[in-house]
């Protein structure tokens, strides 16, 4: 087996950064209404900053692919080229098409050479299974290098038009003209961009990052979906699919927004995670102790305390100045989120030899959790 090194992390982020009180003229009110979710959501969540795909007049700038590539592109450099990539490893939330994959169309771009593409769905943890196919890629010597990447461009599934046939089925049934909780929860949590990670079989250059061990951990098979789209969740739990519904009911329901489960969310996401977290470190035999950074993908600050004070109930305790987050600065880019964090502490100046880093990264979809382990070489 191959050793495998992270030697170069990029990102892009799109346009200017979008303040709180930026952000409906941005995405649009429904209905002409003010959110009234959103100041509570935002004072929960704690972020300050994100970034959108979209220009001052309301027009798309970038497609996920086109975010995914621009962060891609600045791996290039005198050492490494287009042409000297072996794998492509791509994940993803929020993809532009159904078909062909995120991962063929960054190829696309890229117009470089044959390479051996891999596209990772689901949520949060979509960015950290393109990172463990490149790992597992490069430590078999399948390949000598991988390029992962993790990328949203989900601000067009939230700008407010796409909930106007919603909002105008339900004053035609004489309904409250107002998106569900689940929907509107989500508009004020999320954000765009991409970052990617250069995987190769030597340690190069100032410092590199080596990749000790992966795991993931899903709990599908007891619980159920929390966070979803394309289809709308029944009383028993189950997800109806969108091919099931009638065509003009896709807009009437909104069924292809996200929604989340904020019920399932509180109950499940913290015991999980530490369950999750307790099996990977015992498997590995590692202590609370053998940590220098740890990095928490957390979808909003509200949960930070609570995590901190469940970890250290199960003997977990890790201190808070171990804690490194940036959630304030370019908000929750979903599967992006992790890369984003290492990008900026590995180019922080403040790593030294022989530094441990652990990587969480939870998703909600139906609550999965993947983790690695890394030292600075």
């Amino acid at each position: 087996m191959s050793g495998v090194y992270i030697n170069k992390i990029s990102k892009f982020l799109p346009n200017a950064p979008v303040s709180n009180e930026e952000m409906e003229a941005v995405l649009g009110k429904i209905n002409d209404t003010e959110s009234k979710a959103r100041r509570i959501v935002l004072r929960n969540n704690g972020i300050k900053n994100r970034y959108y795909a979209i220009d001052a007049q309301g027009q798309f700038t970038h497609s996920n692919a086109e975010l995914t590539y621009l962060a891609v592109q600045q791996l290039f450099d005198a050492h490494f080229s287009a042409n000297d990539m072996e794998v492509l490893s791509c994940g993803t939330s929020t993809p532009d098409h159904l078909l062909p994959s995120h991962a063929a169309m960054v190829h696309g771009l890229l117009k470089n050479r044959p390479l051996e593409l891999n596209s990772s769905s689901g949520v949060c943890c979509s960015g950290m299974n393109a990172l463990k196919y490149g790992y597992l890629a490069v430590k078999s010597k399948s390949a000598k290098n991988a390029v992962c990447t993790g990328s949203e461009r989900v601000s067009s599934w939230m700008i407010a038009d796409r909930f106007t046939k919603e909002i105008e089925n339900l004053k035609e049934l004489e309904q409250q003209p107002i998106i569900a909780f689940k929907k509107d929860f989500l508009r004020w949590m999320l954000s765009d961009g991409a970052a990617a990670f250069l995987l190769e079989d030597q340690a190069k250059g100032p410092i590199s990052l080596r990749i000790e061990w992966m795991e993931s951990y899903s709990f599908a098979h007891e619980l159920e979906a929390c966070m979803y789209a394309g289809g709308d969740k029944l009383d028993d739990g189950s997800i109806k699919p969108w091919s099931d519904y009638p065509a003009d009911e896709w807009l009437n329901q909104s069924v292809f927004a996200l929604k989340q489960d904020v019920k399932v969310l509180n109950e499940n996401i913290l015991i999980k995670g530490v369950e999750s977290m307790a099996a990977a470190m015992e498997k590995h035999g590692l202590t609370p102790d053998d940590i220098d950074y740890f990095l928490p993908h957390v979808s909003s600050h509200y949960f930070v305390d609570g995590l901190y004070q469940k970890f250290a109930e199960a003997g977990l305790e890790i201190a808070k100045d171990k804690w490194f987050m940036n959630l304030h600065k370019v908000g929750n880019v979903g599967s992006a989120s992790i890369y984003l964090m290492l990008e900026e502490l590995m180019n922080s100046g403040q790593l030294k030899s022989g530094d441990r880093i652990l990587l969480s990264v939870p998703e909600s979809g139906r609550f999965s959790y993947a983790y690695a382990y890394l030292k600075v070489c």
